[in-house]
């Protein structure tokens, strides 16, 4: 982790994160002070993350979406996201390239971890997707996508693949790469 007699980030930790993200080494200095302010363990737990993430959706229940998220950045399984899974979790989900994007969004859908997406993976993934929708959007979606299971139903589909079939990782990046409505179905982006 980080040297903590100075408090700063080690330099084995910085320069990965300098390599691996868009991020300078000013911002990455800061947001490790702001880390350690945060967390002085030098960690954040599930229930910490998911009460942050709860704090971008204050219309909805983010707490499942929130419990996906935090697995599929939790690289070690240890529980908890060091400063390093953190900092490449911000990346990822802000800043990252495209297909970086889809390969972190094909883990969140791989709920357990085999390499492959199954159809209930994709409904678990859209019901926690549908959840951060807040009740006065709802009557704004298309009927085709009004419910978490027609929204995984019309995803699945895309893929053009049976009830009991799998999508490896590849698949599943083209598929949403080729697809404008996949992109969509696999996120949720408030309206205001």
């Amino acid at each position: 982790m980080g040297n903590s007699k100075s408090g700063a980030v080690s330099k084995e930790i910085l320069e990965d994160l300098k390599l691996h993200t868009k991020f300078t080494e000013t911002e990455i200095a800061q947001w490790y002070e702001n880390f350690k302010k945060q967390c002085p363990e030098g960690r954040i737990t599930k229930e910490e993350f998911q009460s942050i993430y709860s704090r971008f959706f204050p219309e909805s229940d983010a707490q499942t979406y929130a419990q996906h998220v935090f697995r599929s950045f939790d690289t070690n399984d240890d529980g908890t996201l060091d400063f390093k899974e953190y900092i490449i979790a911000l990346h990822m989900t802000s800043t990252g390239k495209t297909t970086s994007k889809l390969e972190w969004a094909f883990s969140l859908f791989d709920v357990d971890r085999n390499g492959y997406i199954t159809k209930s993976e994709v409904k678990e993934i859209c019901t926690a997707i549908f959840k951060l929708i807040p009740k006065d959007e709802l009557a704004d979606l298309a009927e085709d996508e009004n419910t978490a299971e027609k929204r995984a139903n019309k995803l699945w589909d895309i893929f053009e693949k049976g009830e009991n079939d799998r999508v490896a990782e590849g698949e599943f990046i083209q598929g949403v790469l080729d697809n404008d409505d996949a992109l969509r179905l696999i996120q949720y982006t408030p309206a205001k």
